[in-house]
């Protein structure tokens, strides 16, 4: 039966179809909230295992980033989300780490061009006019303050902002970066403050610079001095796909966590999460039975030992299933649960 295909492939155009909603882990629909992330959205099905909530708790008493460790797929990421779900800490600032990125691209960001390009400005609307000693001096101050609008906080500087409550912080695979940057971390983690160079030079003329920060709203604060200095230290998780080893010192200011893959138990609670009123609907019996589901998360685990997969490929199976009425037997499983840590050769 292929009367769940939108696509038939037979070239013949028609407007006779409809999209079903889309799963809750891809909320690109109108019920999203505004200026909500997909990311932001793991925090509501994440399931936390017992380990995961006492490594939280530690990391927050003792104030120690968390090196969370794990498969792709293991919910490294969304364990951040969950967090700031549950204590209410708003926003979580995400800073994705490529081979590239380096310490101070965390903490903020000068952009001395678009600087140089508005003094330039400035200068010939000056030359063109006629100023007295005293209003050339309110111009240089002034053009001293606009240094500020060129100067926007990174994540890890945004989350050293001073706050009642912990700011919190996602490095994304850690283990991505350049040899350096996690020793560049140290003295970040350890001291909890930095300065930004551009306004220390000028913090006699200016002394309170309003500069924009990484949050999407509320996106600006006041930098006394060109110091940033935190009151609580941030709940930093790190991600690491464990793809490196980390030096000995780095590891040392780090609680560290492996997130391990998910027990038939558990697994079974995220299906829930994710699918619950879809597994309950009676339309959908004759395809998804608790049989029929035992069966495919039992198949899963067993080829889980000896390949790559994440479970949001077992949730994209379940999800066909259960929206495209596909059968538990039909190939499409197959194809969604291939290996990921295989790349098939062209034929």
């Amino acid at each position: 039966m292929n009367d769940w295909q939108i696509f038939k492939g037979n070239n013949e155009p028609r407007d006779d179809w409809k999209l079903p909603p889309p799963p809750n882990w891809r909320p690109f629909d109108k019920d999203s909230k505004p200026g909500e992330t997909r990311r932001q959205r793991r925090g509501e099905t994440f399931q936390a295992k017992e380990e995961e909530i006492k490594m939280v708790n530690a990391a927050l008493y003792l104030r120690r980033p968390l090196l969370v460790t794990g498969k792709p797929g293991t919910g490294k990421s969304s364990l951040a989300y969950a967090v700031a779900r549950e204590l209410n800490l708003g926003e979580v600032l995400y800073w994705p780490i490529t081979t590239r990125t380096t310490l101070k691209d965390g903490l903020y960001n000068y952009d001395a061009i678009a600087r140089l390009q508005r003094l330039q400005e400035v200068r010939q609307q000056d030359n063109s006019s006629q100023l007295s000693s005293q209003e050339r001096e309110e111009q240089l101050q002034l053009q001293l303050k606009s240094i500020e609008k060129f100067i926007t906080l990174g994540p890890l500087g945004t989350a050293l902002l001073p706050s009642k409550k912990p700011r919190i912080l996602l490095i994304d695979e850690i283990d991505k970066s350049d040899i350096d940057l996690p020793n560049d971390l140290l003295t970040i983690f350890e001291e909890g403050r930095f300065e930004i160079s551009e306004l220390v030079r000028i913090k006699k003329e200016v002394k309170t610079a309003t500069v924009r920060t990484a949050y999407t709203a509320d996106n600006s604060a006041d930098i006394i001095e060109g110091q940033v200095i935190c009151t609580t230290f941030p709940f930093v998780i790190l991600t690491s796909n464990g793809e490196r080893d980390f030096p000995p010192p780095f590891l040392r200011r780090c609680l560290r966590l492996t997130m391990r893959e998910p027990e038939k138990e558990h697994l079974i609670k995220i299906i829930t999460a994710h699918l619950g009123e879809e597994l309950k609907d009676p339309e959908k019996s004759d395809r998804l039975t608790d049989q029929a589901l035992d069966t495919l998360v039992d198949d899963f685990i067993e080829k889980r030992k000896t390949e790559t997969l994440a479970n949001d490929q077992l949730l994209n199976a379940l999800f066909m299933v259960t929206k495209g009425r596909i059968s538990t037997k039909d190939a499409l499983i197959k194809l969604l649960l291939q290996d990921l840590g295989q790349v098939e050769e062209d034929e």
